[in-house]
Order: C-alpha cells, then sequence, then structure tokens
C-alpha cells in the first residue's frame, strides 16, 4: 500500500473525508494543499528530500483568490506539470466533474490512474480506487461510467472543435466567428475553415442546424 499522499483539494469537509479513508487503508503519512502550485511545491521539496509521493488525490475546480495569483489554475494543469517531474506517482482525481469529454481526457491525454465523482456514496468508491491502483489496475472508473473510455465520438472532438461550438453557444455567428478567434489567438481563423469545420461537426454528430449541434455537444458534456 502506498505510504506517502498528498491531498489538493480546497474544501476542508472533502479533505477528511479523503483522510478518513486513507487511514483505514493504513496510509499515515498524508499531506495536504489548497492551492495547485502549493501542491507541485510539495511534490518536488518531497523530491528534493527524497522522500517523494507516491499518490496523489485531486481535485480539478479550484476556487480563484483575489490575493493570490496562481501560475496553475486547474487539476489537469497540476497534473501535467506532476507528471513530468514524477512519472511514477499514482493519480486519483476526486471531483464533482460529469462531462464525459473532460473524465475521458483524463485518462486519454492526462494519464491519470483512477476517477471518483464526489457524491452521497464516493467514500467507498475512492477506496476501492485507491485499492485498485495500488493492486496494479490500469484504470479506475465506476461501472456505470466505465462507457465514457469506449466512446471513440469523444475521443474524436478536439479542443479546436469544443471552442468553436462553446463560442457558437455563447451567441457568437458563424459569420463572425473569424473575428472572435483572431481576438483569442486562435487558428486556423479564416472564414472558409470555420465554415467547413462547423459542416463537418454537423455532418458528424448528424444535427439538422446549428443549434441542434449546440443541443447534442450539451447532452454530450462536451461543452
Amino acid at each position: 500500500m502506498y505510504k506517502k499522499a498528498l491531498i489538493v483539494d480546497d474544501i476542508d469537509l472533502n479533505d477528511i473525508a479523503a483522510v478518513k479513508v486513507l487511514e483505514e487503508l493504513e496510509i499515515r503519512d498524508i499531506h495536504y494543499a489548497k492551492y495547485c502550485d502549493d501542491a507541485l511545491l510539495k511534490i518536488k521539496r518531497a523530491l528534493f528530500d527524497d522522500v517523494p509521493f507516491d499518490l496523489l488525490i485531486t481535485d480539478l475546480s479550484f476556487k480563484k483568490v483575489d490575493h493570490k495569483e496562481e501560475k496553475l489554475k486547474c487539476g489537469e494543469e497540476l497534473i501535467d506539470a506532476i507528471k513530468k517531474i514524477t512519472p511514477e506517482i499514482k493519480i486519483i482525481v476526486f471531483s464533482i466533474e460529469d462531462k464525459p469529454y473532460r473524465i475521458q481526457a483524463l485518462f486519454l491525454k492526462h494519464h491519470v490512474n483512477g476517477f471518483v465523482i464526489k457524491g452521497r456514496n464516493s467514500m467507498p468508491e475512492l477506496k476501492k480506487a485507491i485499492q485498485n491502483v495500488n493492486n496494479g489496475t490500469d484504470k479506475f472508473l465506476a461501472p456505470d461510467l466505465i462507457h465514457i473510455l469506449k466512446d471513440k465520438t469523444i475521443n474524436e472532438i478536439d479542443n479546436y472543435d469544443i471552442e468553436l461550438i462553446r463560442w457558437l453557444s455563447l451567441g457568437v455567428k458563424q459569420e463572425s466567428m473569424d473575428v472572435k478567434f483572431k481576438e483569442l489567438g486562435i487558428v486556423p481563423n479564416s472564414k472558409s475553415t470555420i465554415e467547413k469545420r462547423i459542416i463537418k461537426l454537423k455532418n458528424y454528430f448528424e444535427a439538422s442546424n446549428t443549434i441542434h449541434l449546440i443541443s447534442i455537444a450539451k447532452d454530450m458534456g462536451i461543452i
């Protein structure tokens, strides 16, 4: 079983619940961080002292604090930064996130070992996730969510597509999207490219129009 764990969450109640699970598994060396930057510093310090963490349990969303400027603003950025310096650490995400696209990306792009949704029965799931990953399970996801990893449709949508659909959902007209993308520094941003991509997305999702496309994307949790 793991010897040293770091819990990253800005809500104390979640810390308490996670600690209880770790203690039940006889993991005694438990540390905490409320912000991603602080968590990365703790990871680096532990490596420097040659007493590295072997388990990370982290949330994805963190409340912005006015007086504190954070370089790492979300769990995904923290995970990527930690993986670069200690790729062998096991990472379990413990979050209220329920969007299929984001959950799938955690495994396929950020290479986490487990994902548990916070909720009424999340403690047994968190305990099971820690045990399974410790025992060599490559990926832990609750049985009712496992279909997400098999959904090729989600995997074939990239960040450009998501931004395009998101701005359409926020009311930006297709004919004005090139201006918006130029403002945001998103490329390619020509009218013809954007038009072709929207047509491709409509065909891909079998959407009759842009509104239908947005509706499908929301239902799938892509935006």
